[in-house]
């Protein structure tokens, strides 16, 4: 245990303007698991999904003024092939950016979700 108690990283928010939208994108486009889906008392729904296997999540959290949707998230998802994950992402209709090959650095690219937040896809070294 660390001093303050933090242990890791459980999951990671993404702003979305339409949860039912992203849940869609994030579990049928993606392919993550849903993992959690249940009503706030507040409004809106906590909304947590993973790619198979992986230990930390990503949360659909309602975007507002203090969160807007489309933004850059800092997430890194990992690919065993970037290539082919490129390309199956592309056949699914996902913005993506180029395929980023440079010397001693992992093939990656960036997409975005249907909110337009931005993340990358790195292969797996």
């Amino acid at each position: 245990m660390t001093d303050a108690g933090i242990i890791g990283v459980n999951t990671i928010g993404i702003p979305v303007r339409d949860q039912d939208i992203a849940l869609a994108f994030y579990r049928d486009v993606l392919g993550f698991e849903l993992l959690v889906d249940a009503p706030l008392p507040t409004g809106g729904r906590w909304i947590m999904l993973a790619p198979p296997g992986s230990a930390v999540s990503v949360s659909l959290v309602v975007a507002g003024d203090d969160a807007p949707a489309g933004v850059e998230t800092g997430i890194r998802f990992e690919s065993l092939d970037a290539a082919g994950t490129h390309a199956e992402l592309t056949r699914r209709g996902v913005a993506v950016g180029e395929l980023l090959r440079w010397p001693g650095v992992p093939a990656m690219f960036q997409a975005r979700d249907q909110d337009g937040n931005r993340f990358e896809v790195v292969e797996r070294g």
